[in-house]
């Protein structure tokens, strides 16, 4: 790998060819439904009449087949080119696909980097909206392979109103600022309960997600509710985002796709500068 101008020793980050937006989807702990929140972000984005796809780069713990009901391994057209899977008309890889079963994972980090530029760069993904990557839990050698890998238009991070949670969510939004990616926002899930006869309960705290925003002044890009439906979609392969805006559990989750399509708009239009226009 050559070097960034200006920067010695930074390696080059080629962008992905027909990829407009890069989002990596991020939590400081695992447990907090990241998976949950990725699956159904990019599900709720093809549905708003974008084209999408679906990076699974948690290779310890690949559960996105699983979410999104599928099997089916994908086609490799050469030594290079692989074509990815099509899950309610979203591109999808991962090595859930490639590594079915319960067979565990035992990686070391530059087999880690390997198989993520594989999913990268070898991976015909086509023209592209969005590329969601659901990311592991933490901070360790995936997420500092992919952002050294490729420019990430953002992280959305995901955390719950937990202390442990949110105590992690914060870890991750400096690693992230620290590499000089932007932090799109944060989605707190897990937020509420509505209860029968319209009671709203907040199990595991009230606003703290918004706070841990406000506290380092990024956008707070949505509470989402605790619904069975979401929790039964997940398990099922039919992902509550698949039946549309007005499906129980789906509203909150596509109030925030659309906060998060928002912030990519912002951010890309910010990158791209003002348009001259010359008389």
């Amino acid at each position: 790998m050559g070097s960034t101008p200006g920067r010695p020793g930074m390696p080059e980050r080629a962008p992905i060819a027909g990829v407009k937006a890069l989002i990596a989807v991020a939590s400081g702990k695992g447990g907090v439904g990241k998976t949950t929140v990725a699956v159904n972000l990019a599900i709720a984005l093809q549905r708003m009449g974008s084209s999408v796809g679906l990076l699974d780069a948690d290779v310890y713990g690949p559960n996105v087949p699983t979410m999104l009901g599928t099997t089916e391994q994908p086609q490799a057209l050469s030594e290079r080119e692989i074509l990815p899977v099509q899950a309610y008309g979203v591109k999808m890889i991962s090595m859930g696909l490639l590594n079915p079963g319960d067979r565990p994972m035992i990686w070391r980090g530059p087999m880690l980097h390997s198989v993520l530029q594989q999913f990268l760069r070898s991976v015909v993904w086509g023209d592209l909206d969005y590329l969601i990557v659901d990311l592991p839990p933490g901070t360790g050698d995936i997420q500092l392979s992919l952002i050294q890998s490729v420019p990430l238009t953002g992280a959305v991070l995901v955390t719950t109103p937990s202390v442990v949670a949110l105590a992690d969510v914060r870890k991750a939004i400096e690693m992230f600022r620290q590499v000089n990616v932007e932090v799109l926002g944060v989605v707190e899930n897990m937020s509420f309960y509505d209860a029968p006869g319209g009671q709203r309960v907040y199990i595991f705290g009230q606003g703290e997600g918004k706070r841990v925003a406000e506290m380092f002044a990024v956008p707070f890009l949505g509470e989402i509710e605790i619904d069975p439906q979401i929790r039964l979609g997940g398990d099922t392969g039919k992902p509550v985002a698949a039946s549309g805006d007005s499906a129980p559990g789906a509203k909150s989750l596509y109030a925030m796709a659309r906060a998060v399509a928002a912030r990519v708009q912002a951010v890309t239009s910010a990158a791209q500068g003002p348009v001259v226009q010359i008389d």
